[in-house]
């Protein structure tokens, strides 16, 4: 189907990307429409925003050290989509495995994101060009072929085409920070992405009284209008006392006192977290401000310009808290930083509500005005400026989920990975912001060091600073897998994870044990304890989610969750690595994300690779049947258990490797797994089943067998 491409015009002279569509409505096929012209000028903007590049040379180089190079992010947001459409089971072929492998995970600084450049050969600019224009031809066609029923909802099949839009806009903002952050060498100015010309001297900040008041936060997934991410849903009401707030953000102006007053080297006011990374970065000064011989210069995403005092600073979060602690200080009073219940109460007061459909926005948004921050005063809201817009705001709260939350399936890991007290919310949008993010639900958080087109207001308040942690588990599946792989034993059944490495390391002999690979680790209880034989183990898995529970106990040493007892009622429990005897191991052990029908070339080079309870939840098992002798060395065992519990929602019918007849006659699991694999490998041990039993809670058990093979790899 031909492309309708949309004109691309200047930023400041109109609306350059469209609002995020409405889920309701009566007209399907103007619904269609609007989604399709959603798509559409979003990539568009997108693919604009990498014009400021300017050669080739600059996709390659990193802007910073924890980024991959802008050409993984000018390849990830087309490569979500594909991957998504997988797992929804939308489409059926891939345009290009390599590519939806190489850029699907490293985004985030996870210790599962492989950032380590020399794993990667990275792809010419044009040739991810050309990707990215055949997966809008399939995305398009989908836009014009799937049903589609009004209101959309989590389950319809357009959710994940919303999803790969609203993810693109994301890295729309995310790509132009980095961009921000490349050396100036690297960009060149564009007349699509010009700044605001407005600067001069800030206006004086002041406080303006909040009466105290209610919020209320969330979405309901049976009645909301917009799409939302995970996060967003669920169901938060909270009484925020009064207080007082600064009716501007904090302009460069205001918060150059800080700098003159030796803020960045006074470590009283600065938290430890802070401190360490100050320690790392040595600032002396924003990031965005450049020292020149005759004054400041700020960076723009594509520009030094004169410093324009009457901006909003932009800074992270550690500089922000810093700032207040001066404040504080030499003020005499509680400043701080607004919690996200607070940054409600200051929408709700300002009177505000969702930017319009074929208006501007009215504050600095959604690429309205301009290409990048503009005056503290220039938008009022109420009695204050820039509630929303202009940039993002800093607030104490981390990250957390409300009560009801849930993840989707397609994107388990949007936010439960953030879940770590480590990420601060950041609230408003900014110049950039565009479609969920300029929503009064949206909820994006970031580690507390990183730069996001962000600043800050602050608060004066004698309350404390509400933190909402979760610091255990609470999610029903994971906690009863954190009890699978690390808890008690039950009926006398051994562990699981440990039984099949025990069987695993009996069958190598005399074998090479340098490299082992626990293939859908889940939890990673057999990551660690291969790790008590081998030199190095990999743990692999596609959830994000799982692979943490891992993550934890090697930086933390500590795993906490909650079992179900009855009903509602829960308790606590907790386990570490050196109550397992597994603490002199955890440093052999690394902790990956990734698609076992799909995976990273880097991943080879194995004397055993363990693969338990995955071949049955695999939405194409033949694709690693097929290919996983290239991953192990000639001798190295493959070990596989499955209870073969073939499901259509994980596999569909035809991609089934046994369980069914087939000439009349019984085709087991076990005679696909020959049939597959005996041309690379010979069955040298098994079928032998292998109890386990997964705990529900404290009256109710999951008793299982499965069903273990040993395969030595011969060719």
């Amino acid at each position: 189907m031909a492309i309708q491409q949309t004109q691309r015009a200047p930023v400041i002279d109109e609306q350059l990307i469209q609002r995020t569509p409405l889920l309701d409505g009566k007209d399907v096929n103007a619904k269609r429409e609007e989604i399709r012209a959603y798509f559409h000028s979003t990539l568009d903007c997108y693919e604009l925003l990498f014009e400021t590049l300017r050669n080739d040379e600059a996709y390659y180089k990193k802007s910073i050290s924890l980024r991959h190079p802008l050409i993984f992010y000018y390849g990830h947001t087309a490569t979500f989509y594909v991957n998504k459409l997988m797992l929804a089971g939308l489409i059926t072929q891939r345009i290009n495995p390599k590519f939806e492998s190489m850029f699907a995970v490293g985004v985030d600084e996870m210790s599962w994101d492989d950032l380590d450049t020399a794993h990667y050969d990275w792809p010419t600019v044009d040739a991810v060009t050309d990707y990215r224009l055949k997966m809008r031809n399939m995305v398009d066609a989908l836009i014009s072929e799937l049903p589609l029923t009004l209101p959309i909802t989590w389950d319809s099949p357009f959710w994940p085409i919303l999803m790969g839009i609203e993810h693109e806009q994301i890295h729309l903002e995310t790509s132009s920070v980095l961009i921000r952050q490349h050396d100036i060498k690297y960009v060149k100015p564009h007349d699509q992405w010009r700044p605001c010309k407005k600067a001069g001297a800030a206006p004086t900040n002041e406080l303006v009284n909040v009466s105290a008041g209610s919020v209320e936060i969330g979405k309901s997934k049976a009645a909301h209008q917009h799409y939302g991410w995970d996060n967003e849903y669920g169901r938060h009401t909270a009484d925020v006392e009064a207080f007082q707030a600064s009716k501007y953000l904090v302009s460069n102006q205001e918060f150059l006192a800080f700098v003159q007053a030796d803020g960045y080297q006074t470590k009283a006011y600065w938290e430890d977290e802070g401190l360490s990374w100050l320690d790392f970065s040595k600032a002396e000064h924003p990031t965005f401000w450049v020292k020149a011989s005759d004054g400041w210069l700020m960076r723009t995403m594509t520009d030094e310009i004169p410093m324009p005092w009457n901006w909003p600073v932009d800074v992270n979060y550690h500089e922000a808290k810093a700032f207040c602690n001066w404040k504080a200080k030499t003020t005499g009073q509680p400043v701080r930083l607004p919690t996200e219940d607070e940054w409600y109460r200051l929408y709700d007061v300002a009177d505000l509500s969702e930017v319009p459909h074929g208006k501007p926005a009215l504050g600095n948004l959604h690429l309205d005005f301009y290409a990048s921050s503009c005056p503290v005063d220039e938008f009022p809201q109420g009695d204050f400026y820039d509630i929303s817009g202009n940039v993002w705001q800093w607030v104490e709260t981390p990250t957390y989920p409300f009560e009801g939350f849930e993840v989707h399936p397609l994107y388990d890991d949007f936010t439960t990975p953030t879940f770590d007290n480590q990420h601060a919310l950041i609230k408003g949008g900014s110049w950039i912001s565009c479609g969920n993010e300029t929503l009064r639900s949206s909820r994006y958080a970031f580690r507390r060091h990183f730069f996001q087109h962000a600043g800050f207001r602050y608060i004066v308040s004698d309350a404390p600073a509400t933190q909402h942690t979760s610091n255990y588990e609470t999610d029903k599946l994971l906690s009863e897998y954190a009890e699978f792989h690390y808890g008690d034993t039950y009926f006398d059944t051994p562990n699981f994870p440990k039984a099949l490495v025990d069987i695993a390391i009996a069958a190598m002999g005399g074998r090479p044990m340098q490299k082992a690979l626990d293939l859908g680790c889940a939890s990673g209880r057999a990551t660690f304890e291969l790790a008590r034989h081998f030199d190095n183990v990999t743990g692999i898995d596609f959830s994000a989610r799982f692979i943490n529970q891992g993550v934890q106990l090697v930086q933390q040493g500590v795993l906490r969750y909650t079992l179900t007892d009855e009903g509602d009622l829960v308790f606590y429990k907790e386990r570490t690595l050196s109550g397992l005897g597994l603490d002199d191991v955890k440093d052999k052990v690394e902790f990956y994300q990734g698609d076992a029908c799909n995976l990273k070339p880097l991943f080879k080079g194995y004397d055993l690779i363990l693969a338990a309870n995955l071949i049955d939840r695999l939405y194409e098992p033949a694709k690693l049947l097929n290919s996983i002798h290239t991953r192990i060395n000639v001798g190295g065992l493959l070990l596989i258990a499955s209870p073969y519990t073939w499901l259509t929602e994980h596999t569909k019918k035809e991609h089934w490797i046994g369980g069914f007849k087939r000439d009349g006659e019984n085709f087991t699991t076990l005679d696909g797994l020959k049939e597959i694999l005996g041309e690379h490998f010979r069955l040298i041990q098994g079928p032998q089943s292998v109890p386990f039993v997964i705990r529900e809670t404290s009256r109710k058990h999951q008793h299982t067998l499965s069903e273990m093979t040993i395969w030595e790899r011969i060719s």
